[in-house]
């Protein structure tokens, strides 16, 4: 059982033609910052693994703390160059060699409440350090969805043209991030692209394994949120890489999520039908949901090659053949900022 979900999951980090043909245009050695989160292992595999489909020589490398698990050993096995960093210690970030494109997946988000100040460091002062250190580079600087107002659910969610509202201070502190980027893109010219995401979904954590547990678990669904946006996280992976080929200064903001208004009753009942149960909801739908329009990086990129309903049904595979779970929810049903 065990075999049949690694080779689904080695299928799903298959690297896309397009991918191949973009890493072939990007010149330079590749860093991933904050690679011991949620995204950053698999976006490193899946850029070496392109890199090396391409038939390139460019390095990977990933930076973290690595303070805990086998995670930098992984990496190393499968040939990502790794670097142990708290990058909020500034002697060693000005160690780390300043490769041409970045990925800034560094972040903190979930323990906000009460640790209000690292939160800050994290997200405003950390990225001024990086953007200072790394002038010279592309940078794909991840930011989050949490930035925007919510909006109408009929409103088919909130465009790059709409003013950031954030509510709470992780969000504010998000919004000050893409701000510290902004400015330093301008500063020294750096070629910046702020990759604002709403949500990445994989079958080990994300939006739709936690409706599907609470589908298994015949656990009450809160539907006061009842619309959300998820993309594949291998497709957001794919984004995020690509991206480097579109970084500008002043930076270009662009938001990333799938094509659909999502409703959260119905991704609950399609799981129902592959779980022979009945999900159960509590709660009215409120009329306002946080909701991306990410239609300028679906005119760069194409749609995700991963759908809504594949995304289901490996997400269903996943759970009923006992794969394994990260249990990081997203909180996306919090409406009042509060992490």
């Amino acid at each position: 059982m065990q075999s049949n979900l690694q080779q689904l999951e080695e299928a799903l980090l298959a690297p896309s033609a397009a991918l191949i043909e973009d890493l072939k245009h990007i010149e330079g050695d590749l860093m991933l910052l904050g690679v011991g989160g949620k995204m950053g292992p698999s976006m490193a595999r899946l850029a070496l693994r392109a890199i090396r489909e391409a038939g390139l020589t460019k390095k990977v490398i990933g930076v973290s703390r690595f303070s805990s698990g086998t995670l930098q050993q992984e990496l190393e096995a499968i040939g990502v160059e790794t670097i142990a960093c708290d990058l909020l210690d500034d002697a060693a970030l000005q160690q780390l060699p300043r490769v041409p494109n970045i990925i800034y997946l560094a972040g903190y988000k979930f323990g906000t409440s009460g640790n209000e100040d690292f939160t800050w460091a994290m997200n405003t002062f950390l990225p001024g350090r990086v953007a200072m250190h790394f002038k010279d580079a592309r940078i794909v600087a991840f930011s989050s969805g949490n930035v925007l107002p919510f909006v109408p659910v009929t409103d088919g969610g909130v465009s790059e043209e709409t003013a950031p509202a954030p509510i709470g201070e992780y969000a504010q502190s998000c919004l000050g991030r893409e701000r510290i980027f902004q400015y330093f893109s301008k500063k020294n010219g750096t070629p910046v692209l702020i990759y604002r995401l709403n949500y990445a979904v994989d079958f080990r954590y994300g939006v739709l394994v936690e409706i599907a547990k609470s589908v298994l678990a015949e656990k009450a669904i809160d539907l006061t949120t009842e619309n959300v946006n998820v993309i594949w996280q291998g497709d957001a992976n794919e984004i995020a890489l690509r991206s480097l080929r579109h970084c500008t200064s002043p930076a270009t903001v662009l938001n990333v999520t799938g094509p659909e208004i999502l409703s959260v009753r119905w991704i609950a009942q399609r799981f129902g039908e592959r779980f022979n149960k009945v999900p159960q909801f509590i709660n009215q739908p409120a009329p306002t949901a946080l909701l991306n329009n990410a239609s300028a990086c679906h005119k760069l990129f194409g749609y995700p090659r991963t759908s809504i309903r594949e995304a289901i049904d490996i997400t269903a595979r996943w759970l009923l053949e006992g794969g394994e779970l990260w249990n990081k929810d997203t909180h996306f049903q919090e409406r009042k900022g509060n992490f």
